[in-house]
């Protein structure tokens, strides 16, 4: 008998790590190539890991909720054929006769930290920062508050508190040297540099559920929306600027030619490739509204990316991003946008398909909103929101005098970052988008 490796995949160039859902395939399972073993996630997309042998399941190296890296083995397959070596699992121990005596004593204190029973010493179920479940055990064992938790200055990846930073933390609080303001110590009060968001923000006020009411956990993509949503707030000064555009010329010319460009090339012809190619162009004349900030300092992206917002099975919404946008034509952005919504919808996103945006735009009209005032999808610094296209009166101007007609007509919503994005670079850009719309060619081959 031979034993297989199962390892995470590479899911992307920005993916370095990923969450463990949910195990298909208990130990003793029979697996059949291809057959999914293990669900995992990533910021926003779930992901299956399947088998590429055939075989048993019989030892399975991480539990549910574990943080793993992309290339650690996650389980052992026994497979028919020649046995095969099986390199060991990340957590070896540290040989205690050459290591040193501080790199020992360590070792020793974090693996009885794991193996210890926890007995809720921590509600971690109020908190929306992620942790460990290492990080999680030596709270409990060392009776870290959540307060005192989240107040630890993180040095992992975007800040995640890492076991030396809490192993830190637990001997400077016994040797009575930390600067952290807990609610254990009120009466050591040290100055702080500089207030954090979580200190700076106000406390919610506590709501208390009749015996009527229902109570619903949000899901683990409800929490990260939420995280999300309150981060950028708390980051970007938000501004709006709104315009109206007539987009009779494209619902006319969309109604003429849906039905070839179905036959032609088996895409369905919406409004919203039309919009994002004139967004992209857009972008082009206003490239500094295609940035990010960081610090003091504004980075100008090179690629247009444009994000869409997109539904998924469960109501929830996510952003899939059409790389370069300003190089494709209408026929291909036509393609991208169905294919990343339909693979929205079918949950088969891939990490690569959420990252490197620079630019989003989202369609409220498609829910009946006439106009919406979106959150800026950081780190980007701007997102547009289309309003539901009407038919309505308006004033017509021509050669000949003014006449009142039906034009179809839509809002378009710009939400901006005020720290870099001032009114007028808002206003004109919208503008733009404006006039590419309105001044859209009626006999335009596709």
């Amino acid at each position: 008998m031979a034993k297989f490796e199962l390892k995470l995949p590479k899911m992307g160039e920005s993916v370095a790590e990923a969450t463990i859902t949910t195990w298909l395939k208990e130990i003793g399972d029979t697996i059949e190539l291809d057959d999914t073993v293990v669900e995992i996630a990533t910021d926003k997309v779930d992901s299956e890991v399947p088998s590429e042998v055939e075989g048993v399941l019989v030892e399975k190296l991480f539990d549910v909720d574990d943080v793993v890296q992309v290339g650690q083995t996650i389980a052992i397959i026994e497979t028919e054929g020649d046995d095969v070596p099986v390199s060991a699992p990340e957590t070896t121990k540290v040989d205690t006769k050459d290591a040193p005596k501080e790199a020992v004593v360590i070792e020793t204190q974090i693996a009885e930290t794991t193996e210890a029973v926890t007995n809720a010493a921590v509600d971690f179920s109020e908190s929306t920062s992620f942790y460990s479940p290492l990080v999680k055990n030596i709270a409990a064992a060392e009776n870290v508050s959540l307060a005192e938790l989240e107040a630890i200055a993180g040095t992992g990846k975007d800040g995640r508190v890492t076991k030396n930073d809490i192993l830190g933390f637990v001997e400077d609080r016994k040797n009575g040297t930390t600067t952290t303001k807990t609610a254990a110590q009120p009466e050591k009060v040290q100055p702080v540099a500089a207030p954090s968001k979580k200190e700076s923000a106000p406390k919610a006020t506590p709501v208390v559920a009749s015996g009527e009411d229902e109570i619903i956990e949000m899901t683990r993509m409800g929490k990260l929306i939420s995280h999300h949503m309150v981060e950028s707030v708390q980051t970007s000064a938000h501004v709006q600027s709104f315009i109206e555009a007539d987009v009779t010329n494209i619902w006319n010319w969309r109604k003429k030619v849906k039905g070839d460009f179905m036959k032609r090339e088996g895409e369905n012809l919406t409004f919203t490739p039309i919009f994002m190619e004139a967004v992209a162009k857009a972008i082009r004349d206003f490239p500094m509204i295609n940035i990010s900030v960081s610090g003091d300092t504004i980075i100008k992206k090179k690629n247009i990316n444009l994000g869409m917002a997109a539904a998924l099975s469960d109501g929830n919404l996510i952003v899939p991003v059409i790389k370069n946008a300003d190089q494709l034509n209408l026929v291909g952005m036509t393609k991208a946008v169905n294919d990343l919504a339909n693979r929205a919808r079918n949950n088969a996103l891939k990490p690569d398909d959420i990252q490197g945006g620079t630019y989003t735009v989202t369609n409220v009209g498609t829910f009946g909103s006439i106009m919406g005032t979106p959150i800026i999808n950081q780190p980007q610094v701007a997102i547009l929101a289309l309003g539901a296209i009407r038919k309505v009166p308006a004033v017509i101007e021509t050669p000949d005098g003014d006449f009142i007609g039906i034009r179809y007509k839509m809002f378009l919503s710009h939400s901006y970052d005020h720290r870099v994005v001032n009114g007028a670079l808002g206003g004109q850009f919208v503008q733009r988008v404006k006039d590419y719309l309105e001044a859209f060619d009626v006999n335009r081959e596709f």
